[in-house]
């Protein structure tokens, strides 16, 4: 298997070969090209020296008495192979001394005995030549042809040495570029490696390793990304560990006191009344602390699998606030806390989950209970706002300090406070809020209390 390495560097060179390649041809044709016109530029000019010298000075007389009398004067301009043609198309003159009387059946000639200049470029006399043809006057009459014929052997040479020095810079470029593209690959591989790296001691429960991050780019975030869930696992697992701890002491204690007072009672010299109903009571009361307790994390499990379903009625909210003031004012006056109602009579009938309501609202005062001494004081308010109605629970408490504050309502947290119990309270009341498409806001200070708001949109309103 080509690691991705490999496919960085072949791919990388592919295009550079393709690029490099197509280039080279672009540039050998255009070299052709170039020296083939400069000489076809070079014939055109010195044969048309040769027609006008011809037709200034030679016209007067005949094409054959020209050619025995100044022959010299055609050649003369120029070092390719010359050649004149009468207007029949025959030769009557060749520089080589070779004289064919047969018709030359070449597209440049016809060109030049039409009165145009022709240019041809094919095989003669065995090698690959370029010839020129311009038409020869008297008194603006075609009288014949002269041909130039040059030899392109010396041209393809040194078209071919430019070519091969094209392709040994294109081929130095080639293996330039696949050292640089090695580098790019590296460039992208090293950090790939050292985030693998990170992420396989990560999964083997090396939740310390971290990724290096190298690069503000698309690697970078995936180490950013790596790193952060390394730090959310590290904090999951120490506010699991927290948790299981804390739970586990919860549990122990009102076991151990039902365990106790149940070897107690069955002794059969235990014939002590009061003691009986004591221990009985302890053991009610530990029992329905404990049933409390496992119902909150059967709660907490439905909420986050998301098993629980809300049944929606029609809730008297004034009537849900009395009843709620009533069932804790009991405790207030145990515990020497001013416990207050504040709730307009005019507050419209809301639909939700009465039962849901009820343990989002006791589970907040119950903290609030819990973290406010004696001579404290703590309000449970009701507001109707547009298409909302806001619940506020505040009190005068011993409050959140500002480090602990974002965390009151995660997962498992438990607060450092030995009031704390197993930190799903306010996780359960999130979940209630969030399944109500709510809001629960939390603001508070160090000694200076804790006001909770919960905003809850009224759905379908039925006013009184």
């Amino acid at each position: 298997m080509r690691g991705i390495r490999a496919r960085l560097t072949v791919n990388f060179m592919i295009v550079i070969m393709i690029t490099v390649t197509i280039l080279e041809i672009l540039l050998i044709y255009a070299v052709r090209q170039n020296y083939y016109a400069s000489l076809r530029s070079s014939l055109t000019s010195q044969i048309k020296i040769s027609a006008d010298l011809y037709a200034k000075y030679f016209s007067d007389t005949s094409l054959q008495e020209n050619i025995l009398y100044n022959v010299d004067a055609f050649w003369n301009q120029s070092n390719a192979e010359v050649e004149i043609v009468d207007k029949d198309g025959k030769i009557v003159m060749d520089s080589l001394g070779v004289i064919q009387q047969d018709l030359v059946a070449a597209d440049d000639i016809s060109e030049a005995l039409e009165g145009r200049l022709g240019e041809w470029i094919g095989m003669f006399n065995g090698q690959k030549v370029m010839s020129v043809a311009y038409p020869l006057k008297s008194n603006n009459e075609i009288v014949g042809a002269l041909r130039f014929i040059a030899s392109l052997s010396t041209v393809d040479q040194d078209i071919q040495n430019t070519a091969k020095i094209f392709i040994s810079i294109g081929l130095l470029v080639i293996f330039i570029a696949g050292l640089i593209s090695i580098f790019l690959a590296n460039t992208i591989i090293v950090p790939l490696k050292e985030v693998t790296k990170a992420a396989q001691e990560i999964a083997a429960g090396n939740f310390k390793a971290r990724s290096r991050k190298t690069h503000e780019d698309e690697i970078g975030k995936l180490s950013d990304t790596l790193n952060y869930m390394a730090d959310e696992i590290v904090k999951k697992e120490q506010l699991k560990n927290d948790f299981i701890s804390s739970v586990s002491h919860e549990l122990r204690t009102p076991l151990t006191s039902i365990m106790g007072w149940a070897i107690t009672l069955q002794n059969e010299q235990f014939q002590q009344k009061d003691m009986l109903k004591d221990g009985l009571n302890i053991i009610a009361k530990e029992s329905e602390r404990l049933t409390h307790m496992v119902e909150e994390l059967l709660d907490f499990s439905k909420f986050v699998s998301g098993r629980i379903k809300l049944h929606n009625e029609p809730i008297h909210i004034v009537h849900l606030m009395e009843h709620i003031h009533k069932q804790l004012t009991p405790r207030a006056v145990r515990e020497n806390i001013n416990f207050s109602l504040c709730c307009p009579e005019d507050l419209p009938c809301l639909v939700s989950d009465i039962n849901r309501l009820k343990q989002l609202f006791i589970n907040i005062l119950d903290n609030a209970f819990n973290f406010t001494p004696a001579g404290g004081s703590i309000m449970l308010k009701a507001e109707n706002f547009d298409k909302e109605i806001r619940f506020t629970i505040s009190d005068s408490g011993c409050g959140i300090s500002t480090e602990e504050l974002p965390m009151v309502k995660e997962k498992f947290y438990k607060g450092k406070s030995s009031r704390s119990k197993n930190g799903i309270g306010l996780s359960i009341c999130e979940e209630i809020v969030v399944l109500m498409k709510g809001q629960l806001e939390i603001n508070s200070e160090l000694d200076q209390g804790t006001t909770v708001r919960i905003t809850l949109p009224q759905g379908e309103v039925l006013n009184e």
